[in-house]
Order: structure tokens, then sequence, then C-alpha cells
């Protein structure tokens, strides 16, 4: 089959099982795209492709990353620097170290720069499918952003592992230092990569801004080839070009609170990124259905025997359990480190830390497209021209820990976010007292424009102003309602219903302008901004065209 026949094959099998995933909500749609996948390769003349480790990692990866990192709200991830560290750096190496030895003890064919390069595969979770499977059971918003956080760091940490150890295999020596020193050169490098387009990416664009009009769909389309370029750039360089797309997306969105204005460029990019995550995160899982049949089939047809075949399932399960177990006793042994800084500082804790907390965070370690595009990646022979020690092996187990995981955290974690204690949500608390805030600055607004004419205001403006004032006095009141429909007028009803439609377009403005100083000064995040500020994108675009067809008559 073609490549062209083969995108559009899986950009339609992503369209339908998105579709069939809408009337299977009890399903983790992940679950339902890879059951599609393998069910399209399975026969002997269904669809194979031919699964290119760098082509995936560069082609699928960028955008996915750089869109979280535009997305996960910035004053939260540095707030939880140290815990979304800690997991993404620290527990990936202590997962690497104690699942090595683990898997060298219970397979003493696997070498153990082997066994470490399976653990290092395995260590990278997968958020997308986290968040697929989570989605509307209450996930405490702390915990949360922590593993969004380390979602979108520890693909690299497991990676550079992954690197050391399979170069320790192809020539039989491994220095800790020169790995240490080599793993700082390659973050911070992909880091300044990714901080350097997205600030240049930043200022061209504000450049162009201010000398052209109506760039919108150029700029959305330069930044849909930004993660691309920040990926590409860093590895040329050999940084970690997963870093670089994710700083790049981070430094990209500060740069984004000073174009409050640009309301139409900002939709459109909203919908060219969401078309774009839907489209990639379908294609991955679909991607990584079409290769189960060929990666599992072929190890389990040598594995022989029934006896064989048992105790492949039996090294999956037992990896798998002993990787959710490393993550199960890190997370205690975090939690109750913050329980104790918490009562020691008088502070006290969005949720209590309990056993069951432990739990959610460690069955939250689902594995995906990263650690099959790793263990794909794993060489096929050493340098003298043998066959990799137990590569087929590899490739099975990290596969098998891929399914075991993603089918752990599908039944355990509705379970036990079942019922889970809620506190008020923080994200609810903002947005109600930047809609009372952004109100009242509307309200100022009119206030400002009804103040140097107030005696001489003729009756249509006087009217308009007090209709538009009342309206925002009720939300000020409230902090509740919504943005109040424009009306339409002829005669003199119409010039009475242009002056309110401009005061309108005045006082929206100035809800945005009060929201991203809300934004600007950490009293809201990320995600309460982009929702508020959709909202007054879309009646500002809503109230522009009746203006113009009140133009027109």
């Amino acid at each position: 089959m073609h490549t062209v026949e083969i995108v559009l094959l899986l950009l339609t099998l992503g369209a339908l099982s998105g579709l069939a995933g809408r009337f299977m909500r009890a399903v983790p749609l992940p679950l339902v795209q890879i059951a599609v996948g393998a069910a399209v390769s399975i026969p002997q003349s269904g669809l194979h492709i031919a699964f290119d480790p760098e082509l995936f990692l560069a082609l699928f990866i960028p955008p996915l990353l750089f869109a979280d990192g535009r997305r996960i709200p910035k004053r939260e991830f540095f707030q939880l620097h140290r815990p979304i560290l800690t997991m993404a750096l620290a527990l990936v190496f202590f997962t690497v170290l104690g699942l090595g030895w683990f898997v060298h003890w219970m397979i003493p064919a696997m070498p153990l720069p082997v066994a470490f390069a399976l653990a290092a595969v395995v260590s990278p979770t997968d958020a997308v499918a986290v968040s697929a499977i989570t989605r509307g059971l209450g996930m405490p918003a702390t915990l949360e952003h922590v593993l969004e956080g380390e979602s979108l760091l520890n693909d690299a940490s497991g990676l550079v592992a992954l690197k050391f150890a399979v170069a320790a295999t192809l020539t039989g020596a491994f220095s800790l230092r020169e790995a240490g020193t080599s793993f700082v050169v390659i973050a911070l490098g992909g880091v300044a990569v990714g901080v350097a387009l997205g600030w240049g990416f930043g200022w061209l664009r504000k450049a162009l801004s201010r000398h052209l009009r109506d760039i919108g769909p150029q700029t959305t389309m330069l930044l849909l080839m930004l993660p691309f370029a920040a990926y590409i750039l860093a590895e040329h360089f050999g940084v970690s070009g997963i870093l670089s797309a994710v700083a790049a997306g981070m430094t990209l969105n500060v740069s984004d609170l000073e174009r409050g204005e640009y309301v139409h460029e900002r939709i459109q990019s909203q919908a060219a990124w969401g078309m774009i995550e839907n489209t990639f995160n379908g294609s991955i899982f679909l991607l990584l259905g079409l290769q189960l049949p060929t990666v599992l089939g072929g190890h389990w047809l040598e594995a022989g025997s029934a006896g064989g075949r048992w105790r492949l399932v039996g090294y999956v399960a037992a990896i798998s359990v002993v990787l959710l177990g490393l993550r199960w006793l890190w997370v205690t042994l975090a939690v109750r480190r913050q329980l104790w800084l918490a009562q020691l500082r008088g502070r006290p804790l969005e949720f209590e830390p309990t056993p069951r907390i432990a739990g959610i965070a460690a069955l939250s370690g689902i594995r995906g497209a990263i650690t099959l595009a790793g263990a794909l990646s794993v060489p096929l022979a050493l340098p003298d021209g043998s066959p990799f020690p137990a590569r087929d092996l590899l490739v099975f187990l990290a596969t098998g820990v891929i399914l075991f995981t993603l089918a752990a955290g599908a039944i355990g974690l509705p379970l036990l976010l079942r019922n889970f204690p809620q506190v008020e949500d923080l994200q609810a608390r903002e947005e109600r007292m930047a809609r009372g805030i952004a109100a009242q600055a509307a309200l100022d607004r009119l206030e400002a424009i009804e103040a140097p004419s107030a005696p001489d205001l003729e009756t249509p403006q006087a009217e308009a102003i007090a209709r538009v004032a009342t309206e925002y006095r009720r939300r000020v009141e409230t902090s509740k309602a919504e943005i109040g429909d424009e009306a339409d007028g002829i005669s003199d009803s119409q010039r009475l219903q242009r002056i309110e439609s401009e005061l309108r377009l005045a006082a929206l403005r100035a809800e945005r302008a009060a929201l991203y100083k809300l934004r600007m000064g950490n009293r809201i995040n990320d995600t309460t901004l982009r929702a508020l500020v959709q909202d007054v994108d879309l009646a500002e675009v809503a109230l522009r065209r009746r203006m113009k067809a009140l133009r027109r008559e």
C-alpha cells in the first residue's frame, strides 16, 4: 500500500474510531483505537505498516508535546516543579535501576545492559491515555497537574536512559559520570533550543503584526510547523528534541499573553490545534494497534509449547506489577514527605495524603506509544554483526507492559476515583472571581465613556449606556451571568443599537484586558484564562458580524 493511501486510511480510521468511542463511553478511547488497529492488521491480507521509530518520533510526538506545553497551567507547573522533576527524572532512574536488576534476575539469559534498556523503554508514561481514562472522574487537580508535568519531561529522560543502556550493550562499557554529564547537556540544550525558537517566533509574529494586517492564516501555519522545527533543530545539534518541543510550547504561551486583541488569529489557531491533536492522538493508538499482531505474534509463535507461552505471559505480568509497584513505593514516600512538610510549615494540603492517592498515582503510570517507539528503535545487531541480545524478547515484553498498564488503568482508576472526596474546584472558584473582575472592568470602561459628556448625552447614547451598564452591574453582583445577546434595530432604534454595539465592543475589550492582567499577576491560571477568553472572543466575533449587518442597512 502506498504511503498516501496509508495516511488517508489512518485518518479515516481515526475519525471512525473516535465516533465509535462516543457510543462506548465505558471503554477508554485509546483501547478502542488499539483494538481497531489490531483488528485491521490481524488477517493475513490485512494492513501491515512498517514502523519507523525515528520517523514516528519526528512526526507524531513534537506537535502533541508542543500543544501540551502550551496548554499546561504554567503557574501550577512552576509551583509543583519539585514533585514534577523528581517524578520525571529521579523516578525514571529509580525505575531503570530497580526494574533492570529485577528483569536480569528473573531472566538470566537477558544481559544486564539489555535489562536496563527494557526498563528505560517502559519508564516514560503516556499522559494522553491517562487523561482519556480519567476524564470526568474527579482526579484531584494537584495530582493531575503533577502527572501532566511528569509526562512532558519523562519521555526525554527515559529515552536518554535507553540511549546509554544500548550504548553499554554495544560497547560493553558504561561511565556513570559521562552519562550524567551527557544527560545534563542534552536536557539543557534541548530546553535552550526550544526557548530560543519559541521566543524568536513570538518576536517575529509581533513585528509582522505591527506592519501587516490579516496575517492569521500565515502565522497559524507557521505555528503548526514550529514544533517540528524545534524537534529537528535540537536533534541536529545532538540535544533533546522532545524537551525542545515542550520548551517551545511553554515559551510561546508566555508570548501569547501579550496578544489579547488578536481574536481571529487565536480562534483560527485553536481550531487548527484541536484538529491536529485529535488526529495525531488517534493515529498514535491506531499505529500501536497495527503493530501488536506482528510484534506479539512472532515471539509468541517462537515460544513453541504452551509452557513457553505462559512463561512469556508471566514475565509480562511480573514486570508490569514490579513497574507499578516501584512507582507506588516512590509516590508513597513522596506523599509522606509532603505530609511531613505541610505539618512542619503549618500549611494545609489540597487533599489528605492517603494510600488511595498513591494507588491512583501508581495506576496513572500507563505506558504508550513512546514505549513502543523506544523498543523498536533498539538496534538489530551489534557492531560485529551478531544479533542484538534478546531484542525480540525486549520488544515483546515492552509491548505486553503497554497492554497490561492500559488495562490496569482502565479498570483500576475508575474504581479508585469513584466517590473520591472532592474539595472546591480551584479553577471554578478562580473562574467566578475572574468573571466578576472582568465585568467590573467593562463597567468601569462604560462609566469612563459616560463621564466626560454626561450632561450633554443624547437620549439614544444615554439609553444604550444604561442598558449595557445594567447588564454588567447584574454580572458583577452574581459573577455568574453569561455575556448578553446583541439586539438588532432599524431607524432610530438602529442608531441606538449601533451605539450599544460600540459600547459592548469596548466592554468586551476591557473584559479581555482584565483577564490577561489577572493571568499576568498569577491570580488565575492558563486553563481559566483560555476558557474565559474564548467566551469573550466568540462574543466579539458575533458582535462584529452584527455590526457589519447594521452598517449595510
